[in-house]
Parts: structure tokens; sequence; C-alpha cells
């Protein structure tokens, strides 16, 4: 008598952990087992679901990265040209190392002050900033500003 009465408190506890799970408002064993099952099966269905698309996006990357690898990279480019308030400095190169610390570093050996920059590596380090002397009696020769640059990226 005991035992049985054990068994069902037993039974009542794990339906009420299956209606808590599945949200469901059934009172009646039956349709909550049934509930549990359908749940269960959705549940499956979202899993297979979301590893085809795990696939998809690991498919995605490799192909995205062998592609990446056939892509050119830059070769070394420094360009300064004479610019409105100053001189533009345009930099490209392959990624790596402290390239941009190397040119900033440069700039202020030279006495540059940067009024506007853009940086960027994605694919390769690309640098374009517009320079003008900190003071007069700095003059900005574009080929001493285009071999400092040059020295500095060749240096990483």
């Amino acid at each position: 008598m005991v035992a049985r009465l054990q068994r069902r408190a037993a039974m009542g506890r794990r339906l009420h952990v299956l209606r808590t799970l599945t949200c469901s408002k059934s009172v009646q064993r039956k349709s909550v087992i049934m509930e549990a099952l359908l749940y269960i099966y959705k549940l499956k269905l979202k899993l297979e679901a979301i590893k085809r698309e795990l696939a998809n996006l690991v498919a995605i990357k490799r192909e995205y990265l062998s592609l990446m690898k056939q892509l050119p990279l830059p070769k070394k480019e420094v360009k300064v040209e004479k610019a409105e308030q100053g001189l533009l400095v345009r930099v490209t190169c392959e990624k790596g190392g402290d390239k941009l610390v190397s040119i900033l570093e440069v700039f202020e050996e030279m006495g540059l002050v940067i009024l506007n920059a853009r940086v960027s590596s994605n694919l390769y380090f690309a640098m374009e900033a517009i320079v003008v002397a900190d003071q007069e009696q700095h003059a900005l020769h574009v080929k001493s500003i285009t071999q400092a640059v040059t020295k500095a990226i060749e240096r990483q």
C-alpha cells in the first residue's frame, strides 16, 4: 500500500516536471506524455536545422578562406602627393608587425603632424593620412617622406 502511494507520488512529480517543461495545461497523464513526446520531436527537428545551418556556415567559411588565399597581396607601395592642407601619404602593404607604430614614429622624427588619417588592416595594411610640418623650419619633401616611410615598413 505504502509502495503504491510512493510510486503514485513519484509519477505525479514526474508528470508535473513534464507539464512545466512542455508548458502543458493538461491534467491527464496520457495527454501530458503525448505533448512531451511532441515537444521532444520538435526539439530534434530544431537541432537538425541548427546542425544543417552550421554545416553550411562552415562550408561558406572554408570557401571564403580559400578565395582569400587566391587574392594577390598588394606590393609595398608608398605614395606621397601634395594636398590642399599639406601632403597626402598613402601606404599599402601586407599585414603584420607594428607598421602603424613605425610609420607614426617616422612622422614624429620628421616633425610632421597628422591632420587626418584612415587606417585599415582587413586584408592588408592600408593607411591614408594628411600631414603638415610641425614648424615652418621643417620643409615637406615628398621624396624624403617616401623614403623614410618605405624604410619604416621594410624594418618590419
